[in-house]
């Protein structure tokens, strides 16, 4: 037994297996530094406008896929204080609510209401948008074909550099204010 344990062990990396047991999630470097494709980056914003990963260009952008009804969103109040720590010029949290979890609430006017009324939210958030499968939004679509990145649950939170290129993935359970997503984004800034 001990022969097979260090023979799988043996071939995976350290940093995943502290990862996996730890139970959190572990930052994926890129697999290329290609930035978003055009037209990936495209949303629609909650308010009905077209919005667009672009327009953030120069500074590091989190995307989080949310909802409504699932037991962590109060993240929420964490991505906040993330984006309010930060400051709208160094970073911009994007929140993208999606029912892929079936977790979200039926319109995009109900999402709003709520995210104002419980957490006073001033991010950018996109229409309800699906994050994975063969209708995934083409952001999405971009992750799970260059980087294998697909989120499991929500608030999934996908890392991208002033160029927007993937610098970073982290589970649902890390929370935005962890070190572990705090360094990464100081990081970026310091560039």
């Amino acid at each position: 037994m001990r022969f097979l344990r260090s023979l799988i062990f043996a071939s995976v990396p350290l940093v995943a297996v502290v990862g996996l047991v730890a139970g959190s999630s572990v930052a994926a470097r890129p697999a290329t530094s290609d930035p978003l494709p055009d037209g990936a980056g495209a949303f629609m914003a909650i308010e009905g406008v077209p919005l667009n990963l672009s327009d953030w260009a120069g500074q590091p952008v989190l995307v989080v896929n949310t909802a409504s009804r699932c037991g962590f969103t109060d993240q929420y109040a964490g991505l906040q204080a993330l984006q309010d720590r930060y400051g709208t010029d160094r970073l911009t949290v994007l929140a993208v609510p999606s029912d892929s979890f079936n977790q979200e609430l039926a319109t995009a006017e109900e999402v709003a209401e709520f995210c104002a009324l419980n957490y006073d939210l001033t991010l950018p958030m996109t229409d309800i948008t699906p994050v994975r499968g063969t209708g995934a939004h083409p952001f999405y679509a971009w992750l799970a074909e260059t980087q294998n990145v697909v989120p499991r649950w929500n608030f999934t939170k996908i890392l991208l550099d002033g160029e927007g290129r993937f610098v970073a993935h982290f589970d649902t359970a890390t929370r935005p204010l962890s070190p572990r997503i705090t360094r990464e984004i100081d990081a970026l800034i310091a560039r």
